[in-house]
Order: structure tokens, then C-alpha cells, then sequence
């Protein structure tokens, strides 16, 4: 559903459960879901992180089982697919295998097939048995609907990543994510990816879509509460259900996403930066005697 006369246009974020060793199933079951989101009006959806092959991985062999190369591998054939049924794009995220190494992957896919990867910066926990660092950086793509950056789950920690993607021109950045509870989280509170998402689309002027997984997966459990966030900072959709599976759905604009972000005559988030004065920030640390980073 788009509006050409304003600029606007649907997005969703699926919230899912795939199963662990169930690589095709999931496929079936997330093409399923684009092409139901498709026809509620979405023209991006995105789905969560490692969404055609489930996430607690025990053996490598398990990864080797799932894990595909891009394009050619069979779920980023399957939501082509779709996209190119429904004139669609979708972000969803998958195990990759390329030149000997497994990455956490995402991809953003279109009509016209396979646009662009995305291989995750930061691991989280037992990912670093599995899964090689991310190697691609932060880019960003152009779609009919504006300009498209990806990062995935723990990336949200590092404001780093959304500014990364910002500074490449992005209108939104989409988030494939398998949040999990974190320490010191209160259980009467959001997640605080929530939180950390609502703050980086308000510092950086675009709009994040967040999609989270749902369930147990062999005793870890998944937080859900995918959500969609203005350019402004506040949610247009969700936060979603901590335990159901559910789509949510909310118009946006990239034309105001970039307008919005000149505040007043004087300030602008981009604009006002002192890269100057941050030399520092991507200096890496060195330690005193004493134990103590300088």
C-alpha cells in the first residue's frame, strides 16, 4: 500500500517462531508470511535473525546443515520468489556460508532478486563458536521507498552501527534480532532493545523496523516485542506480544524522515556533528598499569 501523492508507504515486521533443524519448514512458513504481509499492503517486511534455520546451534554441523551461499541458496531463492510475485522487498535473516566460514547473515531482497547482504558485526555469547565477525560493514541500498541499511540484534547495542548506516544516507534501518533477557532486566519493563531502538532512530532521523522471533528454543527464551519506530523516536507499531507470533504494520515516509531531521534553523543530529572533536571513539582503548583503560 503506498500513496504516491504523499510519499508514504506500509511496512511490517513479522514476528515468527521458526524451529531449530527445520530449515525448510521455516522457509515455507516465512514465504507464507511476506506473501500475507504483501497482501495487507506492506511493501517492506522484515523477518527475524536467522529466521529460515532456528538460532541455539549445539554442533557446527548443525550450522553446516542450514547455512547457504547467497543468492543461490534456497531461502533467498524462496523469498525472491515471493518479491517478485507480490512487488515486494524483504530484510529476513539466515546462516551464510562463504569461502569456508559461517556469518550471521541478513539479506534485503526485491522484485528484481537479491540486493544486497548484510554479515553481523557484533556476536552475541555462543554465536562466536559458530559464526566468523561480520567482514561486509554498514552499507546502504536504494529501493523504490528509500534508502535501506541493515544491522542485526546485538548491533543495536553499539549506536556506532545506526549512525554507520545514517551517515550512508539511510532512511531506515531494518533489524532482523533474536532478543533474548538480559542482565538486570526488570520483567515489568520493555525490552531494552526497545529502548535502544526508539533512542537511535530519534538521534540518527530515520525509521527502525525490528523484527523479533518468539518461543523457547532448547531452554533459551525469546523476548518477542518487535516494534516499528518513527523517525522521530516513538513507536508507530508495537512493541508486540512477549509470546505470540503476529505481524505489525505502520505507514511511513522517507521524504519525512529526511526533512524531519533539521529541528530547527540551528540543529540537525547529521549536520551538528563534531567529528572533530571524536578521534577518540575509534581509537582502541590501551590499559595502564593499574588495570585500567586510558
Amino acid at each position: 500500500m503506498a500513496d504516491s501523492s504523499t510519499g508514504t508507504f506500509r511496512v511490517a515486521c513479522v514476528q515468527m517462531e521458526p524451529h531449530i533443524g527445520e530449515t525448510a519448514q521455516n522457509i515455507e512458513r516465512s514465504s507464507a508470511l511476506i506473501a500475507e504481509a504483501a497482501d495487507n499492503g506492506a511493501r517492506i517486511i522484515v523477518l527475524p535473525e536467522l529466521v529460515s534455520s532456528g538460532y541455539v546451534f549445539h554442533e557446527r554441523s548443525e550450522v553446516e546443515a542450514a547455512a547457504e551461499n547467497i543468492p543461490g541458496g534456497p531461502a533467498v531463492s524462496a523469498w525472491a520468489d515471493v518479491c517478485r510475485a507480490k512487488g515486494v522487498y524483504v530484510v529476513a535473516g539466515l546462516p551464510e556460508a562463504a569461502d569456508g566460514a559461517f556469518y550471521n547473515s541478513c539479506v534485503l531482497v526485491g522484485p528484481e532478486g537479491h540486493v544486497g547482504t548484510y554479515r553481523k558485526m557484533h556476536l552475541w555469547n555462543e554465536e562466536n563458536s559458530f559464526f566468523a565477525p561480520g567482514d561486509s560493514g554498514f552499507r546502504v541500498f536504494d529501493t523504490p521507498y528509500g534508502r535501506v541499511g541493515m544491522i542485526i540484534c546485538y548491533d543495536c547495542w553499539f549506536p556506532e552501527a545506526f549512525r554507520a548506516c545514517a551517515l550512508d544516507g539511510a532512511d531506515i534501518v531494518c533489524v532482523p534480532t533474536n532478543w533474548v533477557p538480559i542482565p538486570g532486566q526488570a520483567p515489568s519493563e520493555r525490552a531494552m532493545a526497545n529502548v535502544l531502538c526508539q533512542a537511535n532512530a530519534h538521534s540518527n532521523g530515520l525509521y527502525v523496523l525490528a523484527a523479533d522471533r518468539v518461543g523457547v528454543e532448547r531452554g533459551q527464551e525469546f523476548v518477542g516485542q518487535s516494534l516499528i519506530v518513527d523517525h522521530t523516536g516513538w513507536p508507530l507499531a508495537g512493541p508486540a506480544s512477549e509470546v505470540d507470533a503476529e505481524i505489525l504494520y505502520a505507514e511511513i515516509s522517507a521524504e519525512a524522515a529526511r526533512a524531519g531531521r533539521t529541528w530547527n534553523p540551528y540543529n540537525d543530529p547529521i549536520r551538528n556533528r563534531r567529528p572533530d572533536a571524536y578521534e577518540s571513539l575509534v581509537s582502541a582503548p590501551s590499559s595502564t598499569d593499574d588495570g585500567r583503560e586510558s
